[in-house]
């Protein structure tokens, strides 16, 4: 193995071009292909920014090209020479048109067969480059991937301080106050017994930085929840999190929008046009069956209760009898794509999520109709279903109905993507942002059987909701807002409480006594005595940004050192066991392991 000694890099592999023919460089990475003509070798060295050819033939010194010819797939090279036009130019790459005539070479390192090829795409099960995460993350699309998440961080922190945001680090060990996800708790050895929190966000601290006089917070923060993992959840995960003194709502949506079309301007070359659309979560659900819907293909959808209201089937005047609706979506041109197999497909998985079954009408081209119901109606009454549908030849139309309308709402809302995704209506490298605002303030949790926060306690009611704040939860708006980008919520906010006495009547509504409200929130109640400024905010989720921006489909491709499924790690194979000594320190006994 050789040593650099003499030798400083000068240029990253993938930024050389025609215009540095004559030049002396020095560059360095990993060997992609070796190629052996005999007369002739050929190496591609790759390193982050991309690849560059490196030559060697009968000029080149005999212990060079010795070397060039025992290189291997991976080996690590650091090589000097001079940059000339290549005679045979590669239009596939941006450094495809020169070479370097190399002068002098190094192999720093061998490098072992690796488990799987880098490159781009690389089909290999993905355990497997996980085990492996070092190498994975020498592939192009991966690197790609962590250097716009790179070129974001940098673009939200210049943002951010142009905007006048202070960035303040808040603690990572805290005390536990879990409200939803579970959180992760880390033993104390000198408080044996009691235990620390690591954040489910820095929400109580940014508030404490508002009474403290920061009156524009901002941190790049990380955040853990204990909770199952899916494609856009992480246990551990970044967040870009703010907040702002004497703001309204508009405010902080106006922060959040230039932020939006400043970080997709930099890092995209897209334009956002603001301002960004808006919807209320009760239009949303209404018609997307969604508070994060997807806007980029219609299927919208409508209500059918007062069509069908008196008609002779059962399901539907069953579901209007019991305080529920009967509402569709029509699936345009579909009836070639959505046959009677597919349908039943669809039926499937709507029963798996709630509802009971699912209605359908199929016009066909010819102009004859199938259905599942029709049999039950008079022609009239199938008549005003089609003209409510919009409903032409070539058509499908979807149909549930239940007495609880939140089911026919979130069932249609999973249909309409399914149906989507199945007739293919979804378009690539578009960007759909929007607001969703006035959420409820309170939702209904069928396990505990009460009125629970829907974001969380210290989230404003709308100010006309106040008077019916007892008597009629349901009803409450809050303060709150959501901003989605394709059917995937990216940031969640509200403007806060700050009068005591309100904050104290809404604990008491979520059903918290005096001693159990100062006991979790004490410390933030007693500052708000101390001149609480009225404030709001949001966190962004940086991880679900970068991927949604990117198109991936998982965060893990976006996220150096993922977790998968389980919460673990395969590379360090955590989470791991610890020896008996370090658990007596902490004064701790394990009564349960993994099986």
């Amino acid at each position: 193995m050789d040593f650099m000694t003499g030798l400083k890099r000068t240029h990253y592999c993938g930024e050389l071009r025609l215009a540095d023919a004559g030049k002396t460089v020095t560059v360095a990475g990993w060997v992609q292909r070796q190629r052996d003509l005999g007369a002739l070798i050929f190496i591609d060295l790759r390193d982050r920014e991309g690849i560059v050819q490196l030559a060697f033939d009968e000029s080149t010194a005999k212990e060079i090209f010795e070397k060039a010819a025992s290189a291997r797939s991976e080996y690590v090279l650091m090589a000097e020479g001079v940059v000339r036009e290549r005679s045979s130019k590669n239009t596939e790459i941006p450094t495809g048109e020169i070479e370097i005539e190399v002068t002098d070479l190094r192999v720093l390192a061998k490098s072992e067969t690796p488990p799987f090829e880098i490159i781009e795409d690389c089909q290999t099960a993905e355990l497997t480059r996980l085990k492996y995460r070092y190498l994975d993350l020498r592939r192009p699309d991966l690197q790609k991937n962590i250097l716009l998440r790179h070129k974001i961080t940098k673009i939200t922190r210049d943002y951010f301080d142009e905007n006048g945001f202070i960035e303040i680090e808040t603690p990572i060990l805290i005390k536990s106050t879990p409200e939803g996800a579970r959180d992760y708790l880390v033993p104390s050895r000198i408080h044996k017994g009691k235990f620390y929190a690591l954040p489910q966000s820095p929400q109580l601290y940014k508030q404490l930085s508002m009474v403290a006089g920061f009156d524009r917070y901002m941190q790049i923060a990380r955040c853990f929840r204990d909770e199952d993992l899916r494609a856009d959840r992480q246990p551990e995960f970044t967040q870009i999190d703010l907040e702002m003194s004497f703001v309204d709502m508009e405010d902080v949506l106006a922060i959040g929008e230039g932020y939006m079309a400043r970080v997709f301007k930099e890092a995209m070359g897209v334009d956002i046009q603001l301002p960004l659309p808006r919807l209320t979560y009760k239009e949303a659900m209404e018609r997307y069956g969604s508070d994060k819907p997807d806007t980029r293909y219609g299927l919208e959808i409508y209500d059918l209760s007062e069509t069908v209201k008196g008609c002779g089937f059962g399901v539907f005047t069953g579901a209007l009898e019991a305080g529920g609706s009967v509402r569709g979506i029509t699936a345009k041109n579909a009836v070639n794509t959505l046959t009677r197999k597919e349908i039943d497909k669809l039926t499937e998985m709507v029963r798996g999520i709630g509802a009971k079954g699912l209605a359908w009408v199929r016009l066909n081209e010819d102009g004859s109709m199938a259905s599942s119901f029709a049999k039950f109606m008079t022609e009239d009454e199938m008549a005003a279903i089609l003209a409510k549908a919009d409903a032409k030849a070539g058509d499908v139309v979807l149909i549930i109905g239940d007495g609880k309308n939140a089911t026919v709402l979130s069932v249609l809302g999973a249909l309409r993507q399914a149906v989507a995704k199945k007739l293919d209506i979804i378009p690539e490298g578009q960007y759909n942002l929007l607001w969703i605002t006035e959420f409820p303030f309170f939702d209904w949790d069928e396990d505990s059987q009460q009125f629970v926060a829907m974001h969380h306690p210290f989230t404003s009611p709308m100010d006309e909701c106040l008077d019916y704040l007892e008597t009629d939860k349901g009803a409450v708006r809050a303060k709150a807002y959501d901003l989605v980008l394709n059917g995937v919520e990216l940031c969640s906010g509200s403007i806060r409480i700050t009068n005591p006495d309100l904050q104290a009547r809404i604990f008491s509504l979520l059903g918290l006594s005096d001693e159990e409200a100062h006991n979790k929130f004490g410390y933030l109640l007693d500052a708000f005595k101390y001149g609480a400024p009225p404030h709001g905010g949001m966190g962004i989720g940086l991880d679900r940004l970068v991927m949604q921006m990117l198109g991936c489909e998982s965060l893990r491709d976006v996220i150096a050192y993922p977790k998968v499924q389980n919460a673990s790690e395969p590379m360090t194979e955590c989470p791991a066991t610890v020896d008996g000594i370090q658990l007596d320190d902490l004064g701790i006994a394990i009564n349960a392991t993994e099986e």
